[in-house]
């Protein structure tokens, strides 16, 4: 993945601090900036993660940060991290996409147009990559700003995205998150 001169700063729009944007493996990660985007993922999402039936298993989740074909877009200040977007580009139902694993800022960027831009850079990666259809992400269904702000992006429910469940005595019982996905232009 190449780094573009275009993205390799953010400004941002009140306080004119620029952020650095770096691209990093999960190989390539310090430990300082492994344990920063584990940190902010359990600041931002763990209780959500605990509603769930699954609840919030930090073992698997960081194991799932390590997972070799991620890509990490660190988004730094004076070297302290501030957020990230992790991506994959990958298969879904034998669909090539780019897939946003992970998108998580400090409180103090959240709102400032940080998070769209790390998802139209994302969008931007697919559309490099030869064949890739969508951008696709997981979300719970429980985080309606989330899922408001992907809706504002263009994301809709995939149709991948599980089903509720009909249970026997017509209970119908709905899916704790939703897949979204946007077609890639080009």
């Amino acid at each position: 993945m190449q780094h573009s001169e275009e993205w390799k700063t953010w400004t941002h729009p009140i306080t004119k601090t620029q952020y650095e944007i770096t691209v990093q493996t999960p190989r390539d990660l310090s430990k300082a900036d492994f344990d920063a985007c584990f940190n902010l993922i359990e600041f931002t999402s763990s209780q959500d993660y605990k509603k769930s039936k699954d609840g919030w298993k930090p073992r698997s989740k960081r194991k799932e940060m390590k997972l070799l074909d991620l890509k990490y877009l660190l988004i730094k200040h004076e070297a302290h991290l501030e957020g990230f977007c992790s991506l994959m580009p990958t298969y879904e139902d034998d669909y090539p996409v780019i897939y946003c694993y992970e998108i998580h800022l400090s409180r103090a960027l959240q709102g400032t147009g940080l998070g769209t831009a790390l998802m139209r850079l994302l969008e931007g990666i697919g559309s490099r990559i030869s064949g890739t259809e969508k951008a696709m992400l997981t979300c719970f269904t429980c985080n309606q700003g989330a899922i408001k702000f992907y809706g504002k992006l263009g994301f809709k429910k995939d149709e991948f995205s599980p089903p509720p469940k009909l249970l026997r005595n017509g209970t119908k019982i709905d899916s704790e998150y939703v897949i979204l996905s946007k077609p890639i232009s080009r």
